[in-house]
């Protein structure tokens, strides 16, 4: 199974005291980046989710948002931490006549404070196992989204494959016969320049410009990468950076063909092999 790099993903779960929500969307990104918001309340559990999402997908600008919605009737009004608040206010006074011209703390500041307001009625700790498992049951959502569209992704690449395949089979047999009419039409060539005429010589110059033009060995390295590809493809897994390395060596073949070619078929199967690997690289791009 191969996987795109895109990728969307959403779950909620009901708990004690609330409502969990996750969710996990990815782009492409040549390695693993995660980025996490995740609500004050479970700041905790960032680190053990970013090590489940690591353990999982290994390419890719993943995107995690958790956060955590308190329900209306959970038990008692959060407890002000009355310590504190005097503490502020203290330390405001004395600021602000250091500072005159420091702005005072606001109402929305001091209730935002860490450690200002408690809730004896909802223990965030304990919400810790019931978010994991939340992240994981999107996580299988997630890798299925991405599995989906990546199967798409290798069908397409196998469809360009064939016809380069195809493209190939057709131009193999024409290769040597219009060779022999070119190599023919230079030894004519020679036989008018050459005097007095030597058919030694002449057949020597033929057969040196043969073996430059000659294109088999690049046709031969062309079907032998894109076995490679349709390979990787059915091995499966982590097949992005493999893709991408072939696609670059098929492009290598491709302009190497068009450079030595004299034959107008083999220059329009070269253009349009260029063609065909350039659409696969677009879709390599987005295979993890």
């Amino acid at each position: 199974m191969i996987y795109s790099m895109t990728g969307y993903a959403a779950r909620s779960s009901v708990v004690n005291g609330g409502t969990l929500h996750v969710e996990l969307k990815s782009v492409n990104s040549r390695f693993l980046d995660c980025h996490f918001r995740v609500c004050d309340e479970l700041r905790m559990v960032e680190l053990p989710v970013r090590e489940t999402i690591s353990q999982r997908i290994r390419r890719g600008k993943v995107e995690c948002r958790v956060s955590f919605v308190v329900a209306g009737d959970c038990g008692p009004r959060p407890n002000i931490n009355g310590t504190l608040l005097e503490r502020l206010r203290d330390l405001d006074a004395e600021v602000r006549r250091m500072m005159p011209q420091a702005t005072p703390l606001s109402v929305y500041d001091i209730l935002h404070w860490p450690g200002l307001l408690g809730d004896e009625g909802l223990e965030l700790e304990a919400l810790l196992p019931q978010c994991l498992d939340l992240v994981r049951a999107t996580l299988d959502e997630f890798d299925a989204s991405r599995a989906r569209e990546g199967e798409k992704l290798g069908q397409v690449i196998r469809d360009t494959l064939a016809r380069m395949r195809s493209l190939l089979r057709e131009v193999g047999p024409r290769i040597p016969a219009a060779q022999a009419a070119f190599n023919e039409k230079v030894r004519q060539r020679l036989l008018e320049v050459v005097a007095p005429p030597d058919d030694d010589r002449i057949r020597q110059e033929v057969a040196l410009f043969a073996a430059r033009i000659d294109v088999a060995e690049e046709l031969a390295r062309l079907s032998t990468h894109l076995d490679e590809v349709d390979r990787v493809l059915r091995a499966g897994g982590a097949t992005g950076k493999r893709l991408d390395f072939l696609m670059q060596e098929l492009n290598r073949e491709a302009n190497t063909l068009a450079s030595k070619s004299l034959v107008a078929e083999v220059s329009q199967t070269a253009i349009e092999c260029k063609l065909l690997i350039e659409q696969m690289r677009e879709q390599v791009q987005n295979l993890e």
